[in-house]
Order: structure tokens, then C-alpha cells, then sequence
């Protein structure tokens, strides 16, 4: 309920009042029970209130019931989180997602959107002058879902593209993951500061969804060593499954990262439940095993003493606001993407193209000249790709010894 509390006030709603029922199921007619709805008619009155919203997924037939008997607005959890979404959507494909999200939502609930829907429709594109306008409108969302999927799928293909090419020039990529309004977005512009690109500076604010759009930059660290940072979408609990469908095809960086930094918030007493949030979204959308560090953020206003959690987590505890601990991140995140690369020159003979093509498609290539005896490579590799490649390799160096 804090939390539903703090979603209203991030869709700018005043927050009048709360009611819990404790039931063992709900009213398959008004969710709440005969007599809670009663009372909580008479709190509407009381406090002049204007909508009601549940914490849960109300049917079309709870959301007209409710709002027969309440004689306001009512609204469900779902409703609230899409439409701060809508409100925050600023690219083509985040505003794409969201009104997929929306009509996903909306068409299963049809007869629950106002008794304008079941007024008889006609004209030209109905089957006849009797056809209902509940089925005109539901074959027009159906049409328009359909248009949607074609173009976000285009746009996915255009970010197949860029991640083939990021794979090609083989830099690492890093995603920031984690609940909404837990300093993603301050951590990602601590690095850009870091790494003097304030002109790159992405969106942050104290609140809920203050970012839904996917961010990408450069990071090139002092030691000239690079690697591409994502900041995603904030989960929260119970994040709508439309949602989740709809941003599958943005959330699918996540997937294809190197590395997770689960960015947690220090300072909110309850934060364990707001990581295991955050790790049912990560296996739901199939990156539940990706390597990760957890960084617990907001020190500088945490109110406790902080101990380092005891189940082997690899973690660490920052403050993306003051800067405390960045370069103890830095060298963690240094660690878990460098360490295992080395820097190689290789002579591939030229009736193996096999090698060179891969060489070219899958690794970082430095240099490559065709000579007498073969194609040279100098190549930043893997231990794995090393491995697989040692019998053309003619000298090695590592990664952290030649900078």
C-alpha cells in the first residue's frame, strides 16, 4: 500500500485516505466485500474524493459495478502505473509500448469502460447498421495492436543491428537494473561525469518512473578501457504482465548484457523485498542467471549503520550522489569485464577464412594486415575465444599489462 501510495503521488494525484480489507478472496462482483463498498462509499463522500484506486487488477465488470455504487472514478493498480507511463513516454518506441500496453489492457475490459460502449454503432467500416459499437471498438483496437507489434518489431530489428555491430567491435555492455527510484539514472550520470561527458547527461529525479526511456553511452574509462552502459525501465511489484510483454522487446538488452549492476536503494528500510522484485522481473524475462553486483545506493541518507548482506553476494555500497565509493565500483566492474581478456596477435593462414571471419565478426580487432603466410591479427580475445584460437596465436599480453 506505500508503495501504491507513492505510485499516486508520482501520477500527481493528493493521497486523502486508505482502506484494507482483509478477505480470503475477492468479490468476483466489487472486489471488496457488500459492506466494505458501503463504507467506502461513504469516504468517498466524506473526504470529497474524485477516484478510487485498488492495488489490484480489476475486471470490466468490478470497474463498472464500483463505479455504479461509488459515483466516482475508479481505477485499478494497472490503470495508474500505465498511465504514469504514458505521461513519462518520450521516444517513438517508448510510446509505442505504452499504448500497446494500454489497448492490451483495455480490450478484455470493454464493457467496463462506461455504458457509451454499448450504444449501437453504424456507418461506413461496420458490418451493418446493428452492429454494436463495443465490436466496432474492439475490432479498431485489435487493428491498431496489430500496426503497433509491426512497428515495434521494426524498430527491434533496427536494435538487432546496433547490437551486432556492438558485439562486432567487441565491447562489453553493462546494464543498470533495479526498483524504480533507486538511483539508476544519478549512477549513470556519475559515470558520464567520470568520464567528461556532461553534454550526455541523462533524466533524474526523486520519484517513481522518473525514467522509462533506455538510455545508451560510452563509458571510456581512464585507463582507456570502454564499455557500453544501459539504464533501464525501474521495476516495481506487480508490474502489469502487459507491460512487461510490451517492453520485452527494450528489456531484451538486459538479456544480452555482460554485466548487471542491480542498483538497489540503502536507504528504504524494507529493500529486501524491493531486490526480490527486482530478481523475479530479471528471471521473467530470462536473465535470472546473468553475472551481477549488487550496489546499494543512497548512503549518504541512510539512517542506519549498513552491513554487507552474508549469503557471498558480491556487493558494495555507494552513494551515485556524492560520489562515495565510484572508483571501489569502477574497479569491481573492471574486474569482472577485463580480467579475463588478454591482447594477442594471430597469423591465420588464408585457407582458413573460418578464423578470420570470426575474428572479425565476434572480437575486438585492432589491427589486421594481409602478409606472405597468412592474414595478421592483433586481437582482444576472451580465455574462451584464447583457448579455441591458441595454435594461431604468436604473442599474447594482457589486457590489464598494456595500459
Amino acid at each position: 500500500m506505500a508503495e501504491l501510495w507513492g505510485l499516486a503521488e508520482a501520477a500527481r494525484i493528493e493521497v486523502a485516505g486508505e482502506m484494507i480489507q482483509n478477505k480470503e478472496r475477492p468479490n468476483t462482483a466489487t472486489y471488496l466485500g457488500k459492506g466494505k463498498v458501503e463504507e467506502l462509499a461513504e469516504m468517498v463522500v466524506n473526504m470529497e474524493a474524485d477516484t478510487v484506486i485498488f492495488n489490484d487488477e480489476l475486471t470490466g465488470m468490478q470497474l463498472r459495478n464500483l463505479e455504479d455504487k461509488l459515483q466516482v472514478r475508479v481505477i485499478d493498480r494497472t490503470i495508474l502505473i500505465l498511465d504514469i507511463f504514458a505521461s513519462r513516454a518520450v521516444s517513438r518506441e517508448g510510446k509505442l509500448q505504452v499504448e500497446l500496453a494500454q489497448l492490451q489492457y483495455r480490450l478484455p475490459r470493454l464493457t467496463g469502460f462506461g455504458k457509451s460502449l454499448s450504444r449501437l454503432g453504424g456507418g461506413i467500416g461496420t458490418r451493418g447498421p446493428g452492429e454494436k459499437k463495443l465490436e466496432t471498438d474492439r475490432r479498431h483496437i485489435s487493428r491498431r495492436m496489430d500496426d503497433i507489434k509491426q512497428e515495434i518489431q521494426e524498430v527491434k530489428n533496427n536494435r538487432n543491428v546496433q547490437r551486432a555491430k556492438r558485439q562486432k567491435s567487441g565491447i562489453p555492455v553493462v546494464a543498470l537494473v533495479g526498483y524504480t527510484n533507486s538511483g539508476k539514472s544519478a549512477l549513470m550520470n556519475r559515470f558520464l561525469q567520470l568520464a567528461e561527458k556532461d553534454e550526455k547527461i541523462v533524466l533524474e529525479k526523486d520519484m517513481l518512473f522518473a525514467t522509462l526511456d533506455t538510455a545508451q553511452r560510452n563509458i571510456k574509462l581512464d585507463t582507456n578501457q570502454e564499455f557500453i552502459l544501459i539504464d533501464t525501465v525501474g521495476f516495481v511489484s506487480k508490474l502489469p504482465h502487459s507491460l512487461i510483454k510490451a517492453f520485452k522487446a527494450t528489456l531484451e538488452e538486459v538479456a544480452y548484457a555482460d554485466l548487471l549492476l542491480h542498483v538497489v536503494d540503502a536507504s528504504y528500510a524494507d529493500h529486501d523485498f524491493h531486490i526480490a522484485v527486482t530478481n523475479q522481473v530479471l528471471k521473467d524475462i530470462g536473465a535470472g542467471d546473468k553475472d551481477k553486483l549488487m550496489v546499494y545506493n543512497k548512503i549518504d541518507i541512510a539512517q542506519e549503520t549498513l552491513s554487507l548482506p552474508s549469503n557471498g553476494e558480491q556487493s558494495l555500497y555507494i552513494s551515485a550522489k556524492r560520489g562515495d565509493n565510484i572508483d571501489e565500483l569502477i574497479e569491481k566492474i573492471k574486474e569482472k569485464l577485463f580480467s579475463d581478456r588478454v591482447i594477442v596477435e594471430l597469423l591465420v593462414p588464408y585457407q582458413r577464412g573460418d578464423i578470420s571471419s570470426y575474428l572479425c565478426e565476434k572480437c575486438k580487432v585492432l589491427k589486421m594486415e594481409y602478409r606472405g603466410e597468412g592474414t595478421f591479427f592483433q586481437a582482444e580475445l576472451s580465455r574462451a575465444d584464447y583457448g579455441r584460437l591458441s595454435e594461431f596465436v604468436v604473442e599474447q599480453e594482457t589486457i590489464n599489462d598494456s595500459i
